[in-house]
């Protein structure tokens, strides 16, 4: 399988972005700022990730990412009423996953690391949901017939998902989380990760 070059672009920090048409396939990735902040480069990306939808591109969002497709698609994003999500969680397909091209290979349930404290609370017209997690029913969701959001990161390793909860560890035991015991609960996720290397084997069939 030939993976297409990639190619880098630092939103944030305003870096031009090129005709949506020349591009094999887009990945959103994750942010430490908030799509409801409603930034002014993160709202440019957006607008940006609608012309790629109607070129007809193949586009994953990966947790803001995942946000910014939503909103940008009409539905809303905010704070998760079921508050922060952190660490290893179980993901549940629901039948659309199961039938969907990106995650139709994956068993009914699978691992994978997250960490976010907005979710997508209403989905924009058409959007379907492909998969849940305990504190969010919106977990996974397909835009568009090539066009994905993840909540989780199947970029991340175990290690990395253990330096975020050390990061965060004082914020999560100010709201009554136990960043000790994420830690031990932490675990590799091959299923989550073969999502992104199922996204490149459907852009180059």
């Amino acid at each position: 399988m030939a993976v297409p070059d990639l190619l880098r672009f630092d939103v944030f920090r305003k870096q031009a972005l090129p005709a949506p048409e020349s591009l094999a396939g887009i990945v959103i990735t994750g942010s430490p700022a908030m799509v409801s902040a409603k930034e002014d480069w993160s709202e440019r990306t957006a607008e940006w990730l609608l012309q790629a939808i109607r070129k007809g591109v193949s586009v994953l969002g990966v947790c803001y990412g995942h946000q910014l497709l939503a909103h940008a698609l009409g539905g809303c994003v905010g704070p998760n009423p079921a508050g922060r999500q952190i660490g290893t969680v179980t993901t549940q397909l629901l039948d659309t996953g199961r039938k969907d091209a990106l995650f139709g290979h994956l068993p009914d349930s699978f691992l994978v690391q997250t960490s976010h404290s907005e979710v997508v609370l209403d989905l924009p017209p058409g959007a379907e949901r492909l998969a849940t997690s305990p504190l969010n029913d919106n977990f996974s969701i397909r835009f568009a017939e090539n066009v994905w959001g993840v909540q989780f990161h199947p970029e991340f390793s175990g290690p990395v998902m253990k330096e975020y909860i050390s990061l965060r560890s004082q914020a999560l035991r100010t709201e009554g989380l136990d960043p000790e015991k994420m830690q031990m609960q932490v675990t590799e996720t091959p299923e989550a990760q073969s999502v992104l290397e199922k996204f490149v084997e459907i852009l180059v069939q």
